[in-house]
């Protein structure tokens, strides 16, 4: 397929080609110098200029446990409400459990794909990935439409996560995994790493204390932390202070169906149960209790939050 071809089945996508100098060109990755790409493949409406000036990579393991899942979706809704980009790669376990936090936090995410923007990878994603468009964030790639993910392509990716964010944060990471060279791309850029501990037992965090043990990272367990970490906020907050939140006491699968809510825009019962990590029974049954709680309402087919 020559250029214009791609282009054009670009255009079709609702994409486009952006290259150094371009409006909304990321010039957080010229700092990787002659490692940059000569050009961006995007899906999508979020702003890849504003996110090397606020934006948090948050990243891990495929292979999650619920524990790392659970502070993902967290960490990343927490900097979503606070209006920072949340940056990954869109894999299953920890990316995608930073996606789904991004979404449920009403904020931005870009996905940094190792094949085309036309081709979800994994599979499985490939709603998750159409959510995170309609809801103004980004799919982006250095390979044209059509390109397949390869292992080479998924290392390389990795350079563009760090070098798209203010500072990269992992959160489950076996001892050798494209999460670590995630973050050693960032401290190679002289932006601030964050790891988030684990179980001393757990293989799955193995990666983390790897890097909180060479020095490489600094130990995070919370929003505040991470924003504090990336120069993006004030200090820490006092853990004791922690405002109560709507949907606190609910049990999980329901909190989980209304963090996934959008508050601007309604979402069918099967598109908010895959951005919660829920079935589409647990999904229409939270549903319910939460529109007789007042938390969300339905407009037409869809969901959304209800505002205060």
């Amino acid at each position: 397929m020559d250029g214009g071809a791609l282009l054009g089945a670009l255009d079709g996508l609702g994409g486009g080609f952006l290259v150094p100098g371009d409006d909304g060109w990321p010039e957080a990755l010229d700092a990787l110098g002659p490692a940059a790409p000569f050009g961006l493949w995007v899906r999508g409406a979020a702003d890849l200029a504003r996110t090397g000036a606020r934006g948090v990579a948050v990243v891990g393991a495929r292979a999650a446990t619920t524990y790392g899942e659970r502070v993902a979706h967290d960490l990343a809704a927490g900097l979503a409400a606070r209006a920072v980009t949340v940056v990954s790669g869109g894999a299953f376990g920890i990316d995608a459990a930073a996606h789904r936090g991004a979404l449920a936090g009403s904020g931005r995410t870009v996905v940094v794909l190792a094949g085309g923007v036309d081709r979800a990878y994994p599979r499985g994603n490939a709603r998750l990935l159409e959510a995170v468009v309609a809801d103004g964030g980004t799919v982006v790639s250095e390979v044209p439409v059509g390109s397949v993910p390869t292992r080479v392509r998924f290392l390389q990716r990795n350079r563009l996560i760090a070098g798209l964010a203010t500072a990269t944060v992992v959160v489950e990471a076996a001892w050798r995994s494209g999460a670590i060279s995630t973050a050693y791309h960032a401290s190679t850029l002289l932006r601030p790493v964050g790891a988030v501990p684990g179980p001393v037992t757990s293989v799955a965090s193995a990666g983390c204390h790897r890097l909180l043990r060479s020095g490489v990272a600094v130990c995070v367990t919370d929003t505040a932390e991470v924003l504090e970490l990336a120069g993006l906020d004030g200090p820490a907050a006092d853990p004791s202070d922690v405002p109560t939140r709507p949907g606190d006491g609910l049990p999980e699968h329901v909190r989980r169906v209304l963090e996934a809510a959008p508050s601007r825009r309604a979402l069918e019962p099967g598109a908010l149960a895959v951005a919660a990590g829920v079935s589409l029974a647990e999904a229409h049954a939270a549903l319910g209790l939460l529109e007789l709680d007042g938390l969300v309402r339905r407009e037409g087919a869809g969901w959304r939050r209800a505002r205060p």
